[in-house]
């Protein structure tokens, strides 16, 4: 990797510690941090040697590398930053989070309802910027002496990104298959691969005058779980068959790039639990979604993750009638109107552009603080009106929190 131009003094650090594995997480957020870049100079911080050379093809943004903690705390001392951002709750964040100089911010990498979004680790933080009320619900519910002033509302930023499509038109509705991986632990296993993946497939290419998309989370094709192993095995040869017996379908299995770009010519997805699925409620809001239970446990997906609550639930009771269900939501598409209502309490009412325009100025009143609490001169002006801290009543950073 190229030694990196570093800004004299940047004003933010995206920091991220992981190996490639987990990149993911970062990359998606790098076209928002080279927006913020162009208002507050960004550096990108990252631990693990192997992560440098993929995040360096994907950015333009200086990249350092910390590699062990006394190299982390000198590089400190030298980028004289404000804010650190944290895109995820790795173990080494909290090596970062001894920097007593600036602001430490999550930002997280997705909004959804498995039980990873919300943990005590959230205490760590100064500011947790979160996508709405659904969000601000979550922590309530699940953190026991949460400070709410903390959570700062603002969006999805990332979903204001417009990629280019993956995929070529086409004449045909495309149902898209999107499911997500196994998780850490048991209590985060939402993936519907290993117990009716192969199914779901079967049954979207047996809709009449369909194309079938499986795009499944990066780490689905490299588990090492004999079950997701298997069962993503087998959805491929299920696509493989297909396009081979009909090639003008366009059937197609894709295992890079971003979902995102995989949207727009898409007519219909089953998702399990997970950000996709809300991405899709934002980006597609008129299309039909499809979740999935793999612990075929209706009530408690009802209570924990509201979105379903607009989607037709896909258990492993549902499967037989999985095809007549897919034809008819493509032509009678009935909850709609209720999937409208449901972005609202996940987003608010940002349209699409709004949630890059409110990370933005909520990382500029934080630097602002950050220069007030240490006692230095703002380096931008205050933005007119502003009184206190992000999050307090009257200012941007104030959706969610006082409105809870």
């Amino acid at each position: 990797m190229p030694e990196p131009r570093i800004p004299v003094r940047p004003d933010v650090v995206a920091y991220f510690a992981d190996d490639p594995t987990r990149v993911y997480q970062l990359l998606q957020w790098l076209p928002v941090l080279e927006r913020l870049d162009e208002v507050h100079p960004v550096v990108v911080l990252l631990r693990n040697p192997a992560t440098a050379p993929l995040v360096a093809e994907r950015t333009r943004l200086p990249l350092v590398l910390a590699e062990a903690f006394p190299d982390l705390a000198t590089t400190y001392d030298e980028l004289g930053a404000k804010v650190v951002l944290y895109c995820n709750n790795s173990a080494l964040n909290f090596n970062s989070l001894l920097d007593h100089r600036m602001l430490h911010v999550h930002i997280n990498h997705g909004e959804s309802d498995k039980q990873s979004m919300v943990s005590n680790n959230c205490k760590a933080y100064d500011r947790v910027l979160v996508a709405g009320e659904a969000a601000v619900q979550r922590h309530r519910a699940a953190i026991m002496e949460l400070d709410e002033s903390r959570l700062v509302r603002i969006g999805r930023p990332q979903l204001d990104l417009h990629p280019v499509p993956l995929l070529p038109p086409s004449r045909r509705r495309t149902i898209l298959y999107a499911p997500t991986w196994e998780g850490d632990a048991d209590y985060n296993d939402y993936t519907s691969v290993d117990v009716m993946g192969p199914e779901i497939v079967a049954a979207a290419l047996g809709v009449p005058d369909v194309r079938v998309v499986y795009k499944p989370h990066p780490k689905v094709t490299t588990s090492h779980t004999p079950a997701i192993r298997d069962g993503h095995q087998a959805i491929l040869d299920l696509i493989e068959r297909a396009a081979e017996a009909d090639p003008d379908a366009g059937h197609a299995a894709i295992w890079q790039g971003d979902i995102l770009a995989v949207f727009a010519g898409c007519d219909a997805m089953v998702a399990d639990v997970s950000s996709v699925g809300l991405d899709w409620l934002y980006l597609c809001t008129d299309k039909p979604i499809l979740l999935t239970d793999r612990h075929r446990d209706a009530e408690r997906l009802r209570s924990e993750v509201p979105v379903s609550r607009c989607a037709d639930v896909v258990d492993a009771d549902a499967l037989p009638g999985l095809t007549a269900l897919l034809t008819d939501r493509l032509a009678h598409d009935e909850h709609r109107l209720a999937r409208e209502t449901m972005r609202r309490h996940y987003f608010d009412d940002n349209a699409v552009g709004d949630s890059t325009v409110r990370f933005i100025e909520t990382l500029g009143e934080l630097v602002a603080l950050r220069d007030r609490l240490r006692g230095a001169a703002p380096t931008a002006p205050l933005p007119p009106g502003e009184q206190g801290e992000p999050g307090e009543q009257g200012e941007p950073g104030e959706q969610g929190v006082g409105a809870a």
